[in-house]
């Protein structure tokens, strides 16, 4: 072990969180992110960051570790100072803490381990990396290891340059094991396989995984349960049912694997009902059937599963009893939660204390935490960010369904004057709009600040397909995107109409992904909105089935691929009806998206010149489907508001 270095973002941090409670001017706001707690609760981990606004470039965070009952600072690492952190993690004897520092530059990802107030490195890997997990007797580490990977894990990311002969040598993340003791890193599971997530049987000889042989980005709609022996790297499959899973998690008695499974849109956007299948294999079993909301994060206890979910508007804590396929809500409350990437909630050994970091959006990050089933605030660092929206949970009803959305109003409106607003679909479709802070400055939420401030409200609905109402409601949009949903969305549009100043006349229309895609679908499908702005959006489904890097989605949501049913995806396809398109559109989109190529927003651009429609386009260079750059994402959000401010005033 090497002792611990102090860098300036250090000090800079840790005078920082030593600010006053309540300050009438914080520095900056204070992330939380990838929250650890040990197993009995007394200790928090977390990667934290202050971001003051107007950086250059995204702030540097660094690990801290918290009492978990006050939130005191105990300790701080902070080995490198060009590095991003992942997914801390305590071991077993809660005296040591396991985390990755991966640095961009150098192109290497290194695990690290503190104790003792002590940082060492245990191994370094030549690519990327992520989570690391202690073996059940805390003797190994095992993390997930792209070897000399070509780009950053995830379909969000940029992607590599096509060139080359195309699909002949693609990344494979896989399970590597080290120990404890150091020693040489020994990739486990098969090299033509791309593990997904991973979890120690408890007997610590093997691992629950789901997985699937090519390339990563693609695959995993088609992800098989299985289970890694560590001695041999041989994979044995458990179940292979048709749809997609996250959470892979092995009972205690190492008899049962619980997942989350459903219709899901993205890696990463988890939501739907928890299944277990024997540890033998067999067919997975709903032990939650006909549940009103999407299931998030899963932690076995005993013989019972801990979950997360998002409940209508709420986030809520559950336990689900999967033998009697019963629930019970342990806590909830209208806010949105992050954990870390087990779920929005993290949990004590036994069960009995939570972890998490929430917000709203009158309210800033804080990490809550606590004895189930009351959670309190241990953290104050941004107690002195003042609210600078009102916003309201919005309920109407379209065909047969309740549907929810978030209205967010400027804080001071005029007695009898009408305002306009901008509708902002989220992304997904499997996903949902949760309530986030809006900050004063670029910090948190800036697009909503910036509309509201210039006296705009923001109507950010969940139709049909969105998380939060059950697994029928968001399966409701399959074979059918821009027709439910977006009677849903209209409906939504009516009832704020009714219920807030908001002028019919001076509609905005905005979204990124699918919401990139509604917004495409709604400009050639309405002339209600008088302005509007897509990014990342899909206009011909035809042509997209050819370009993007996952086409493998698509099959779960349209029954069948494009060669297949053609027709379907011609239905879908906003350049059909772009001779109906008469609202002036910004469109934006990054080079090197994967999962939605910038040939689709030229194919819409293009469109809309040869009609006369109003319309520009931006390609931002070498961002993928996410916009990583910051000055990238100040340019969209400034241009988004000239378009509004142009066409809606």
């Amino acid at each position: 072990m090497t002792k611990l270095k102090t860098n300036v973002s250090t000090v800079l941090l840790a005078s920082l969180l030593t600010a006053t409670a309540g300050a009438a001017a914080p520095a900056g706001m204070h992330k939380y992110s990838a929250l650890a707690l040990s197993g009995a609760g007394e200790r928090i981990a977390a990667i934290e960051s202050v971001d003051p606004g107007g950086l250059p470039q995204r702030p540097h965070a660094l690990i801290n570790v918290r009492d978990g009952a006050s939130g005191a600072l105990l300790a701080t690492y902070d080995p490198c100072a060009t590095c991003t952190y992942d997914f801390p993690s305590w071991s077993p004897d809660n005296g040591a803490l396991a985390f990755i520092a991966s640095d961009a530059k150098a192109g290497t990802a290194t695990l690290y381990i503190a104790a003792d107030g002590k940082v060492g490195a245990l191994t370094v890997i030549k690519g990327v990396a992520n989570t690391a997990r202690w073996s059940p007797d805390g003797r190994q580490l095992a993390l997930l290891a792209t070897v000399g990977a070509k780009k950053l894990t995830g379909a969000t990311e940029a992607g590599a340059a096509l060139v080359g002969e195309i699909g002949t040598d693609e990344d494979e993340q896989r399970i590597a094991i080290v120990a404890r003791s150091g020693g040489a890193l020994r990739l486990v599971s098969p090299a033509d396989t791309f593990i997904y997530e991973y979890d120690w049987t408890p007997d610590g000889k093997g691992f629950v995984v789901t997985s699937a042989k090519g390339n990563g980005d693609n695959n995993w709609w088609v992800a098989t349960l299985g289970q890694v022996d560590a001695a041999s790297g041989a994979l044995r499959i458990l179940a292979a049912p048709a749809m997609q899973m996250n959470m892979p998690r092995m009972s205690k008695d190492g008899r049962t694997v619980a997942f989350i499974g459903g219709l899901m849109s993205d890696f990463g956007a988890v939501g739907g009902d928890v299944y277990t299948v024997p540890a033998a294999g067999g067919k997975p079993v709903d032990a939650t059937p006909g549940y009103r909301g999407s299931f998030t994060g899963l932690s076995w206890q005993g013989k019972q599963v801990l979950a997360s979910a998002l409940v209508g508007s709420d986030q809520a804590i559950v336990a689900i009893d999967p033998a009697a396929h019963s629930t019970r809500t342990l806590w909830s409350a209208p806010v949105s939660a992050s954990g870390s990437r087990d779920g929005h909630f993290v949990f004590s050994a036994d069960g009995a204390i939570a972890a998490s970091v929430h917000e709203d959006f009158e309210h800033a990050p804080r990490i809550v935490a606590g004895r189930l089933p009351q959670l309190a605030a241990i953290t104050h660092d941004n107690d002195g960010f003042a609210a600078q929206v009102s916003a309201k949970s919005i309920r109407w009803t379209s065909d047969k369904f309740s549907v929810q959305g978030w209205l967010v109003a400027p804080l001071t409106l005029e007695a009898g004057k009408k305002y306009p607003m901008v509708v902002m679909v989220h992304g997904g479709p499997a996903s949902a709009a949760t309530p986030r802070f809006v900050a004063q400055g670029e910090e948190a939420n800036p697009m909503l600040r910036e509309l509201t401030g210039k006296g705009y409200f923001v109507f950010m609905p969940n139709p049909r397909g969105s998380y939060g109402q059950g697994s029928a409601f968001s399966g409701a949009n399959k074979r059918d995107f821009g027709g439910g949903d977006w009677r849903d969305i209209l409906a939504g549009v009516d009832a704020v109409e009714k219920a807030a100043p908001v002028d019919g006349h001076r509609l905005g229309l905005m979204g990124h992904s699918y919401g990139g895609f509604m917004t495409m679908w709604g400009v050639t499908h309405s002339q209600r909105f008088k302005a509007a702005v897509a990014g990342a959006g899909i206009a011909n489904w035809i042509s997209y089935y050819g370009q993007n890097g996952i086409d493998q989605w698509m099959i779960p949501f349209f029954g069948a691929s494009a060669y297949d049913d053609p027709a379907i995806y011609r239905a879908a396809s906003p350049i059909e009806s772009i001779k109906a398109a008469k609202t002036p559109t910004l469109i934006y989109v990054g080079e090197r998206d994967v999962e939605c190529p910038p040939a689709q927003s030229t194919e819409f651009w293009h469109g809309l010149k040869a009609m006369g429609t109003p319309t520009a386009l931006v390609i931002y260079d070498g961002e993928g489907h996410a916009l990583r750059k910051p000055e990238n994402q100040r340019d969209q959000r400034a241009r988004a508001l000239a378009w509004f401010e142009r066409y809606l005033r």
